[in-house]
């Protein structure tokens, strides 16, 4: 009986080895696995980086040729032109060491567009130096309504900028203000409510400088804002008659209004661009990597002011 009891044990003592040796194996293979996907996933988001900066410079570049031509800027200039999605080995030097070219199974498309952020009404516009300016209040007021938007979401927007600028007033004030925004998804620090600007989005921007909107690029509920005497049927009209003569001077936007009411101003109006937003977006497999980069254009220099990258959720709407 001993002997049976001793032979069981052994049984019993060999299932445990053999079941703690399973598991430490499935461990230490899962911690390779893991290991691996990361460092796979670092080397992904390295070369996106890479192949987005250099998008980034290609749109740079051609900025820059289009200020070595001058003029106005339009949306027939090769700039307003989006690159439809393309796969990257398009744009690649034919070298097979390259990790994405040299991986056939692996397909890489790149696209992207370059946006004339002055085709916007500019939220900086609406308080200089402390002050309302009541141009900009009009036209984001005339926006607001066009988009059936509540209107008490602008006025506070307005009033909480305005404390922002104005030190004796924040020094007054027993509330504590919120900060200054930098983007627009930083509005909603200041009055405005996500659906107010999801609505908002198309049609306005935020710059670091005061900016009058560009007639040649702006959409007609913007030219319709931003010009007083416009119905939305004369901003329509402004924009067909502009899509066949695009404006070469201010003067040219009276010729093609038709609207003997209609005002225009180099405050408030223009026919070229100094603010752009350039948009890369680089799908590699099922992994959507999105970078946005505002930059600036005064003259032959073309300067990065900021850039944001995130990854999308395969299915989700590029923003």
């Amino acid at each position: 009986m001993k002997q049976h009891s001793q032979r069981g044990a052994a049984i019993l003592t060999a299932m445990l080895t053999v079941v703690l040796v399973a598991t430490l194996a499935a461990s230490a293979l899962w911690q390779q696995w893991r290991a691996v996907e990361v460092e796979g996933a670092e080397r992904g988001r390295v070369q996106s980086g890479w192949v987005l900066t250099g998008a980034l410079d290609w749109a740079r570049l051609i900025l820059r040729e289009d200020a070595r031509k001058g003029g106005a800027d339009h949306l027939a200039e090769p700039w307003a032109v989006p690159l439809a999605q393309a796969r990257l080995s398009t744009f690649l030097a034919a070298d097979r060491s390259d990790a994405l070219a040299a991986d056939e199974t692996q397909d890489a498309f790149l696209s992207g567009q370059i946006i004339d952020l002055q085709s916007r009404l500019n939220v900086t516009n609406l308080v200089q130096a402390g002050k309302v300016d009541e141009p900009s209040r009009l036209a984001f007021t005339r926006l607001f309504e066009l988009l059936n938007l509540p209107v008490n979401e602008l006025a506070a927007m307005i009033e909480n900028l305005r404390l922002l600028q104005d030190a004796s007033a924040q020094a007054r004030s027993n509330m504590a203000l919120p900060l200054a925004p930098q983007e627009l998804d930083q509005l909603t620090w200041v009055g405005l409510s996500p659906r107010t600007l999801a609505s908002l989005r198309p049609y306005v921007t935020l710059l670091p400088v005061r900016t009058p909107v560009n007639l040649n690029t702006a959409a007609p509920e913007v030219i319709y804002a931003c010009v007083e005497a416009f119905e939305m049927a004369d901003a329509s009209r402004f924009v067909r008659a502009r899509e066949l003569t695009h404006l070469m001077a201010l003067s040219d936007a009276l010729r093609i209004a038709g609207s003997a009411g209609a005002r225009f101003t180099e405050t408030e109006h223009s026919i070229a661009t100094r603010f752009f937003e350039v948009r890369g977006i680089l799908q590699v497999e099922q992994t959507i990597v999105q970078e946005q980069s505002v930059v600036q254009r005064d003259g032959m220099e073309v300067k990065t002011l900021g850039r944001k990258r995130g990854v999308l959720a395969p299915g989700a709407p590029l923003q």
